[in-house]
């Protein structure tokens, strides 16, 4: 069986609109959280990931009707598409998987006062409730009529859409796949939702919030992004010469079956896709979910006990860009892209490691040959994911 390999990308994070911003970012761990302000209810300002481009118009193309997720995933995609010279495809061999968790909650908050007046609703109502517009948008702006999957599996939607993207590529059904996920989840929906369960930060201090591997800090940090890859065969991506970027080893995604808001706290689901990704594999490093809720962060810790009792480093972007939440999987492919092809592990910003002390957390910038890194994913839908990803 073919290697399935990624031969291009494209990201726009916080702070992030392209691979030489971001690798600025990872390498010198730097924090691009900002302060999200309520004008109405100043007390309710918190640290979050914003943005600053809308993305109205890309290329040349109005896209202001389209949802802020759906606009985040189109620009991404394009660099992803140009990097890889997605052009050399059929385009009904191209296949489009794309992962979200909170879809165009922005725009469905935005218009709910409007939903029973008819003459106020918007013409594109149906297709901003539709989160299949997510990746129908992505394969026409890229003019690709292949294979299009939106999935909606939460924080591991990212790294899902990886895993039906490598199964088209080895069955032969596609000769190339755009995969990823994109999230805008900046409004009170989403934000008053964690706040319910304490999940959500409470700081207004950047330095204080969404703190990765501390017990004596509590809360992620919510941001806004979108994270994308290409995908082919490895044999296609010689016989064009395009440079290859790193391979897919393995992609292992499960779901815990629990109630409504519930989840393992034992991390014996999470072990298990852990330790079946890795296989036999001993990675440079572990790119972690770690995002400063307690429970997820100490399932990080058990698993890297359990497989390699803290003799393989790990660390967390989410100190630096905050939680994309279904982007999150594809921006930690990319990281790790970056991490391989430039020899440095990106630092764990903002913690000291507090009650994690035996962890091996990197929490400086660490310039070393990176041979491969595993990538960890779960959230509160009860899926793990996790992806093993090596150099060329």
């Amino acid at each position: 069986m073919d290697d399935i390999v990624i031969t291009g990308y494209g990201i726009k994070a916080p702070g992030v609109l392209d691979e030489i911003s971001f690798l600025n970012v990872l390498d010198k761990g730097i924090c691009t959280q900002s302060i999200l302000k309520n004008v109405d209810q100043p007390h309710t300002n918190m640290v979050a990931g914003l943005i600053d481009d809308n993305f109205l118009e890309i290329n040349g193309v109005n896209y202001r009707r389209y949802p802020r997720s759906v606009r985040m995933a189109i620009a991404a995609a394009m660099d992803a598409a140009e990097m890889s010279k997605l052009n050399y495809f059929e385009p009904n061999r191209v296949a489009v998987i794309m992962g979200t968790s909170a879809g165009a909650i922005l725009e469905i908050e935005q218009y709910a006062a409007d939903g029973f007046d008819l003459k106020k609703f918007p013409i594109h109502g149906v297709s901003i409730v539709d989160t299949h517009t997510l990746s129908g948008s992505v394969a026409e702006a890229i003019g690709l009529s292949g294979t299009a999957f939106t999935v909606t599996t939460g924080c591991t939607a990212s790294l899902d859409a990886v895993l039906i993207g490598k199964q088209l590529l080895e069955s032969g059904s596609v000769d190339a796949c755009i995969v990823g996920g994109t999230d805008a989840p900046l409004g009170q929906w989403t934000i008053n939702g964690f706040k319910k369960i304490r999940a959500l930060s409470t700081e207004t201090s950047i330095e204080k919030a969404g703190v990765p591997f501390s017990t004596k800090h509590r809360g992620f940090v919510l941001s806004e992004g979108a994270g994308v890859i290409v995908l082919e065969r490895r044999q296609s991506a010689q016989a064009r010469e395009q440079k290859i970027y790193g391979k897919i080893e393995r992609v292992v995604s499960r779901n815990e079956g629990q109630k409504l808001l519930s989840s393992d706290i034992t991390g014996r689901h999470m072990l298990e896709v852990f330790q079946e990704t890795v296989g036999n594999t001993i990675p440079s490093y572990v790119n972690s979910q770690a995002l400063g809720l307690e429970i997820n962060d100490q399932i990080e810790r058990f698993i890297l006990k359990e497989t390699f009792g803290f003799d393989v480093p790990i660390t967390s972007i989410k100190g630096m860009i905050g939680h994309t939440f279904g982007a999150m999987g594809a921006m930690q492919i990319i990281s790790s892209l970056l991490s391989m092809e430039y020899g440095f592990i990106p630092p764990t910003i903002k913690t000291s490691g507090d009650g994690f002390e035996e962890v091996p957390i990197v929490y400086e910038t660490r310039h070393q040959t990176v041979e491969s890194v595993c990538i960890t994913t779960h959230g509160g839908s009860g899926n793990n994911a996790c992806l093993l990803l090596t150099r060329t």
